[in-house]
């Protein structure tokens, strides 16, 4: 029998019922990006929204994650940021943009900027239901275009002074996708948990076709194989306005994607959470660089143990 409502505390526990119900439950399809098995109409629950890192080999992928979360953060649809960080993308473009990126329709959509006002009726009616961001658009239905956003809205919800957060997606990719849509959708909704100064609640995230192209089967296969690890939780975002570091996080981005000079003491004057975040980029621009010695110095400089087993692991790769 298929299981359609899943609930976990922590992405990996999430991971593996959902890639078991696939493979064991899954209706076959042929959607446009070649045959895949689905199951339609699911309910995912992570309790615990900061354990949002895998932690295994297979799909333990906090730098592409995190690239992606800034590249809808500095508010763009460019491709050469978001290739730089996830190249498939480039199968997606239409010209030199990704025309479903989340970046614009989050945060510039028809000239709204579609966060802050969430952020403004949350504090204006804290019981309000109408606290909803709209991704997909009537519009993305009248063009032909390469990409158009899988995520129909964000809705949140402040209960108990803990803010809980609803995704609705018309699609998603349960073994590529998904965990980066849940990273980024989880570091969002705990921006605005703390632009509130409230505590972050559960999330959510409803799936009208969830689904595993046959091409991921193996891979899907090997991940479950991997077994149980017990996963750690990322550190709490800093208490206090968030944007200023968020701010600072895009610089610091911008500069070591782009090569500009990037001075490291300015990590000095940043929290350890937030000078953390950067240094994963760092670690991202020197695997790239195929650099162990400075992989090896960046590991020492980390706050917090839990992204050291991610900083191992591109040592591997690189030795």
């Amino acid at each position: 029998m298929t299981v359609t409502h899943l609930s976990a505390k922590t992405l990996d526990d999430l991971m593996r019922s959902v890639i078991k119900e696939l493979l064991e439950h899954g209706e076959q399809i042929e959607p446009s990006k070649g045959p895949a098995s689905e199951i339609t109409g699911v309910l995912l629950e992570l309790t615990n929204p900061r354990a949002r890192l895998s932690r295994t080999e297979t799909r333990g992928k906090p730098l592409s994650c995190l690239g992606e979360l800034c590249w809808y953060l500095a508010k763009t649809n460019d491709l050469a940021f978001i290739s730089y960080y996830i190249p498939v993308y480039k199968r997606y473009a239409d010209g030199d943009v990704i025309f479903g990126g989340y970046g614009p329709r989050l945060f510039a959509a028809g000239g709204i900027n579609q966060v802050a006002n969430v952020i403004k009726r949350l504090r204006k009616r804290p019981d309000t239901r109408q606290a909803v961001i709209q991704l997909f658009q009537a519009s993305d239905l009248t063009g032909a275009h390469n990409d158009i956003p899988c995520t129909c809205t964000l809705q949140f919800m402040l209960r108990r002074d803990a803010l809980h957060m609803f995704t609705n997606m018309r699609s998603n990719d349960a073994f590529r996708g998904m965990p980066h849509d849940i990273f980024a959708f989880t570091m969002l909704q705990e921006i605005i948990a703390r632009s509130l100064t409230v505590k972050l609640g559960t999330y959510k995230h409803a799936v009208g076709s969830l689904h595993l192209y046959h091409s991921n089967r193996k891979a899907a296969g090997r991940y479950l194989e991997e077994g149980w690890q017990s996963t750690i939780s990322m550190p709490p975002m800093p208490s206090g306005d968030p944007w200023v570091s968020v701010t600072s996080l895009l610089e610091a981005e911008s500069a070591i994607r782009t090569g500009e000079s990037f001075d490291a003491k300015q990590l000095d004057y940043l929290d350890p959470y937030w000078a953390d975040l950067v240094r994963l980029l760092q670690l991202f621009r020197y695997y790239k660089d195929k650099n162990a010695e400075a992989i090896r110095r960046l590991r020492e400089k980390l706050s917090s143990n839990v992204y050291r087993l991610f900083v191992d692991a591109k040592l591997d790769q690189i030795n």
